[in-house]
């Protein structure tokens, strides 16, 4: 039992079981589908029509399709990692991307990636704060607009508007961990789509009621060469930012039933979720640029190329604002949980780590208090807010998060785990491939990271 105690310490989330495993509820195909659309389908999609028109028509639609052919080849990589061929004690199932890449690369990788998706996940969160806050603000110049006019000033400020969203948050991360926000995924997950389609609806009557599709092959002009090749880096890292999932794909994978095997099915399903996902961003895409040409707004929804009707603009925002308050704590509770976990392996006999007190306020239902997870998780949401505040910029800190995570946790990860599961022998054909491969991907998301923080430096000392 040693052994496999150290298996269980350096990746406690996995299954030493090589059977179909004994989790009491496994989802059917039809909702692993629904799973990843989800998981995909968020705030970047409101910056894929700006990036497009930065892109321009011919160079926009087939990045979004490389993007997605990409991420197909992904998920086909990292779904044949969710068992490790153990010579011991057989199969072992990979429930967290972690786990995997510290049973197939070892512990030194498995603590690099551990960084990697711990920071993606903080900045993730960052950029819902600033998403947050414009389309408060934009609901607020919505009806400003509807009273006094197109032409009236109607400006309001962002830093207050964090704050508020921040304090919100501070009241929800007193949720234990995921398996206590079921409801508040369902609902996440819905306004996702209300948002999306509305933001869609919108481009397709406007393109009917300027009776002519805007825009240009070149897209957007720029006032020099190096301006426009900023443009389109940063565009990159928006449409990277948008599509991989590769992050949550091994406990979505977690969930399925063998046989089949369960690598297949993943395929599968990550197939048709990606084919339905490109479509509906070509279309939001498209039609948003169609609709406003080189007047593309940066977001969709909060940029008003949009004005009237003005309520429909409002529950769209509103609907983002719904969204991200669930977004927000389905990217920071598995950090919470990490610092939980090793808080406890640190300090365990600390009353300040492992003490529960009960509370229990009028009309509502008895809850525990853990004084760690108090001043943890606010400070968390403090620094969260408080970076937002300092760099309020939609697409660039979009871009800048595509890029960050794009190679290293979609391709580079996915690829060497892929050649050690499969024993790729080096220079052969399809090493060769894969090593192109993540090369390409490397470039791009270089290009795609300087470009954003270009633009981000731009911006703050405009």
């Amino acid at each position: 039992m040693g052994e496999e105690e150290a298996i269980r310490e350096n990746a406690p989330l996995i299954d030493l079981y090589s059977s179909s495993g004994d989790v009491s509820v496994k989802e059917p195909f039809r909702k692993t589908v629904a799973h990843i659309i989800t998981g995909v389908i968020g705030a970047g999609v409101l910056s894929l029509a700006w990036s497009l028109a930065q892109l321009g028509w011919i160079a926009g639609p087939v990045c979004i399709i490389l993007f997605a052919v990409t991420t197909y080849i992904s998920t086909y990589l990292l779904s044949d990692c969710y068992r490790f061929p153990h010579p011991q004690h057989g199969s072992i199932t990979s429930s967290s991307y972690m786990d995997a890449v510290n049973l197939y690369l070892g512990a030194m990788w498995g603590k690099v990636c551990g960084v990697l998706v711990h920071v993606s996940l903080y900045g993730t969160t960052c950029a819902y704060v600033i998403t947050s806050a414009t389309s408060i603000r934009a609901i607020l110049k919505s009806n400003c607009y509807h009273k006094e006019g197109h032409e009236a000033p109607c400006k309001y400020g962002d830093s207050v508007y964090m704050l508020v969203f921040g304090l919100v948050q501070v009241i929800m991360s007193f949720i234990p961990d995921l398996h206590n926000m079921v409801l508040l995924s369902i609902v996440a997950a819905i306004m996702s789509f209300t948002y999306s389609s509305i933001g869609l609806g919108l481009g397709i009557t406007k393109v009917i009621e300027n009776g002519r599709i805007m825009g240009s092959v070149g897209g957007v002009p720029a006032s020099n060469f190096a301006n426009k090749l900023w443009l389109i880096f940063q565009s990159l890292g928006d449409i990277a930012f948008a599509y991989p999932y590769t992050v949550i794909l091994l406990e979505i994978q977690d969930t399925l039933e063998s046989p089949p095997p369960e690598n297949k099915t993943m395929k599968k399903a990550s197939m048709i979720a990606i084919l339905i996902t490109t479509f509906f961003y070509l279309c939001c895409a498209s039609f948003g640029y169609a609709a406003f040409g080189n007047q593309t707004p940066g977001n969709l929804l909060t940029g008003f190329g949009f004005y009237e009707p003005y309520w429909l603009i409002d529950f769209a925002n509103a609907c983002i604002v719904l969204h991200l308050v669930g977004g927000y704590q389905i990217y920071s509770q598995p950090i919470y949980s990490a610092a939980d976990r090793w808080c406890s392996r640190k300090y365990p006999n600390s009353g300040f780590v492992n003490n529960f007190y009960q509370m229990k306020l009028p009309l509502l239902p008895a809850f525990q208090l853990n004084v760690l997870r108090i001043c943890f998780r606010t400070t968390y949401v403090i620094s969260t807010t408080g970076i937002a505040i300092m760099f309020p910029y939609f697409n660039q800190v979009l871009g800048v998060l595509g890029a960050f995570g794009f190679w290293p946790l979609t391709i580079y990860f996915p690829v060497e785990m892929y050649f050690v599961q499969n024993k790729i022998e080096a220079w052969s054909r399809k090493w060769i491939v894969l090593r192109t491969f993540s090369l390409v991907c490397f470039l791009v998301t270089v290009m795609s990271l300087v470009g954003s923080l270009e633009g981000i430096i731009s911006e703050k000392l405009s």
